[in-house]
């Protein structure tokens, strides 16, 4: 494991107060789910409690959502109620950056993620998600684009309004100070 993916035993503790705190908060994402299966998973997986550790510094406010009885995995997704604050101000992927000369955003939600061992949220994901909650009401956030769509140069953002989901597209370099993404990490 690279050392700068290690959290030390006091951020490892923190990490685990945290979550815990906003399970114990937020039942309804995760009904007939218990705390101490999440918490022995997220021990023998330092790597994902890294990732975890890393959405909840940049604002996400990561909370189980799921479980995939097949693959035995918890599903983890960024709940904060707008797009996590140290993650707007980006375009799509490092090829919308790199074709931009002036005004550069700092980064794009494809590396940021990969940096943070996540997933950007699928479109399906996106709609599980709002179903427990109101999320993005006044952000949006970029979403996992098919590859037809950004061959085209284009890439898809959703957000919620009106009492809808909205699905929509962008240029995939364009950014907004609005706009970030949401991951999702499985354990």
């Amino acid at each position: 494991m690279n050392n700068k993916r290690k959290l030390s035993p006091k951020q490892s503790e923190e990490i685990l107060v945290e979550l815990k705190i906003r399970f114990d908060k937020n039942k309804n994402r995760h009904p007939d789910m218990e705390w101490k299966k999440i918490q022995s998973k997220l021990e023998t997986n330092p790597d994902k409690l890294w990732s975890l550790y890393e959405m909840e510094k940049t604002g996400g406010e990561p909370d189980v959502v799921g479980y995939d009885k097949k693959k035995d995995e918890y599903i983890f997704f960024d709940c904060s109620p707008e797009t996590p604050k140290e993650r707007r101000s980006i375009c799509y992927d490092r090829k919308a950056l790199d074709s931009r000369k002036e005004n550069k955003p700092k980064s794009s939600a494809l590396e940021m993620a990969t940096a943070m061992g996540i997933q950007l949220l699928t479109e399906a994901e996106y709609k599980e998600l709002q179903k427990l909650g109101t999320f993005d009401s006044k952000t949006s956030s970029w979403i996992l684009t098919p590859s037809n769509i950004r061959d085209l140069g284009g890439a898809l953002f959703a957000d919620f309004r009106y009492g809808a989901v909205f699905i929509y597209h962008n240029g995939a370099e364009s950014y907004y100070a609005v706009r970030g993404f949401r991951g999702s990490l499985r354990v």
